[in-house]
């Protein structure tokens, strides 16, 4: 019968190496402190490290926000960790009401459908159904792209203003994004806009085109996008068009699973 003891510190540094020591301390550290606030000593003891141990760990995860240190009061958890929460759930949320969407979507197309959101200056690629053509598309899950390349990056951007566009678009650049000319790519961009979807041009994957369009929140920010992507011979200028709304449609019933009614103005 498996032991329901709970590892101690060698245990930990056994099954995961030593390498890992530090890591699995810091976490425990966090663990700790998610349960009170705690001072220095209260919390050395808690973790059964020396004071000196403890502060380079506790020091460590304060400078990186993950804990907050008042004074006379202790440690606890801190701004980063409060980020991460809200990104997390948010992630899930998406995830869990976007699947049965994506899935239709991916039947009535036959072509391949991503689910993403904005992380930092990167589209994160959350979900992925593969559709019927025998079709390769190097995509995967927990993938992070750049934004101005991919049809899910532009319909992430839709709300923000041209200067981060321009910014996001010079630093693509810099960092090897298929070469692009930024008048050509701000005019499209506008046009995305007014349509409310975005376009992959075989901007970030050769003979891939895409149609992506936003999924927004109860108060009417974009927060991910939905894509169908094909190889280029299946899709046409023409069909494209005609998945715009196919694909407008889809995003907009996860909006509204997600609070967003039309009423509401797409901020």
């Amino acid at each position: 019968m498996a032991s329901t003891e709970p590892l101690t510190n060698t245990d930990k540094e056994t099954t995961v190496g030593a390498g890992s020591q530090t890591l699995m301390r810091g976490l425990d550290v966090i663990e700790a402190i998610a349960q009170e606030v705690l001072g220095l000593p209260e919390l050395a003891d808690r973790l059964a490290l020396t004071k000196s141990t403890t502060h380079r760990l506790a020091s460590a995860l304060v400078e990186r926000g993950y804990l907050a240190f008042t004074p006379r009061a202790g440690y606890r958890l801190g701004p980063k960790l409060l980020e991460l929460g809200a990104l997390a759930h948010v992630q899930a949320d998406i995830i869990q009401v976007a699947r049965l969407h994506l899935e239709a979507l991916s039947a009535s197309t036959e072509d391949t459908v991503h689910l993403g959101v904005l992380e930092g200056d990167r589209a994160l690629y959350l979900d992925k159904m593969p559709g019927r053509r025998r079709i390769t598309i190097s995509s995967r899950v927990g993938d992070r792209q750049p934004l101005t390349s991919t049809g899910l990056g532009k319909a992430l951007m839709l709300d923000h203003p041209p200067k981060y566009w321009r910014a996001r678009f010079d630093a693509d650049q810099a960092e090897g994004s298929h070469p692009a000319d930024w008048t050509v790519w701000e005019s499209r961009m506008r046009s995305y806009v007014d349509a409310g979807r975005a376009f992959d041009l075989e901007e970030n994957e050769d003979q891939i085109r895409c149609v992506a369009a936003p999924v927004r929140d109860a108060k009417g920010v974009i927060v991910g996008a939905i894509s169908v992507s094909s190889a280029a011979q299946y899709m046409s200028d023409e069909r494209m068009g005609e998945l715009s709304k196919t694909v407008s449609d889809a995003a907009d019933a996860v909006s509204r699973d997600l609070g967003w009614t039309a009423s509401l103005p797409k901020n």
